[in-house]
């Protein structure tokens, strides 16, 4: 297996070189209708896949400040992010928009998993009104009643496929995918809880977060149930200072590698995780197949005994 390197915390990090097709995966129409966008890297390897969700564009603009609009702020935001990466060389990366466009929520992450991502990151700047003095990031992801409710909207769509979590569910009940579901994205939402707090760790010093940079909220655009996604709101667009800071050159590269250098270890660790099931796995093996001792009935004497001649 190909490995690539990361260093953080003055070790050496292997970068494994393979999606997620360990984990499930839930099969969509071949037909749905969403346009894919170009993966960049090498094509036709196995380095795991992150897509970069730019938010907003076309007709919503999302939050504004002083001379800056949150859907130019966070594609260019997004585009640092996919060169940091593309440079690294250890992952493919894909946007579901490189330009001024509106998609959708649900076409947003349908994107993901239609390429069959590894991990969505959704890139978002945060609005607090007239309240100009708040700053800080914060991480975004799938609250656990929002994602109960997802699922089985999930499992009635995906009944028309007839395959969840690449399971034949043809004639299933609803209870049934929906169970089916659910249990994919109880996995999901662990990563992505995993995922966010890499991004906190690895952040530490180089950006400033708010007060309570972690929370959980109904949000759309996280409702994949087989991919570890996260939103980030890089900072208050109302706050001139803070735009400003990530509008700069300066303020992009440091974003930017930040959450590459979350994005690699992340990538590390399941690397680590699938590596360490595999050596369980073949320990239990080990012991099934291991030969098991028999003892003779007949005593310690009859060993003794001499055969007649």
């Amino acid at each position: 297996m190909a490995m690539g390197v990361a260093a953080t915390s003055g070790r050496d990090l292997p970068i494994p070189h393979f999606g997620r097709d360990y984990a499930p995966r839930i099969v969509l129409e071949n037909n749905a209708a969403v346009d894919l966008p170009q993966i960049e890297g090498d094509e036709g390897d196995d380095r795991p896949l992150v897509v970069i969700d730019p938010g907003h564009g076309g007709h919503d603009p999302g939050a504004s400040g002083v001379g800056v609009v949150e859907k130019d702020l966070v594609l260019d935001l997004a585009k640092a992010l996919r060169d940091a990466l593309l440079e690294q060389g250890d992952v493919r990366v894909a946007l579901t928009r490189s330009d001024d466009r509106y998609l959708l929520h649900a076409e947003r992450f349908e994107i993901a998993r239609r390429l069959g991502a590894d991990l969505f990151v959704s890139i978002h700047a945060d609005s607090a009104g007239e309240a100009s003095e708040v700053e800080g990031a914060s991480i975004y992801t799938l609250s656990s009643q929002a994602s109960s409710e997802a699922a089985a909207r999930f499992a009635e769509r995906e009944n028309r496929s007839d395959r969840i979590n690449g399971q034949d569910v043809a004639g299933q009940s609803d209870v049934v995918n929906t169970i089916l579901v659910e249990l994919s994205q109880r996995r999901t939402q662990a990563e992505s809880r995993q995922f966010a707090d890499l991004i906190q760790r690895e952040a530490e010093g180089a950006i400033r977060f708010h007060p309570q940079p972690r929370r959980s909220a109904a949000l759309k655009v996280l409702r994949a149930p087989d991919v570890p996604s996260v939103l980030f709101e890089s900072g208050f667009i109302t706050n001139q200072e803070e735009a400003a800071r990530l509008a700069s050159p300066a303020g992009r590269k440091r974003f930017a590698d930040t959450l590459a250098r979350a994005i690699r270890i992340y990538f590390v660790r399941q690397r680590d995780d699938l590596l360490g099931e595999e050596t369980d796995e073949a320990n239990e093996s080990t012991a099934d197949d291991a030969p098991t001792e028999t003892t003779s009935d007949a005593g310690p004497e009859a060993a003794d005994e001499a055969p007649a001649a």
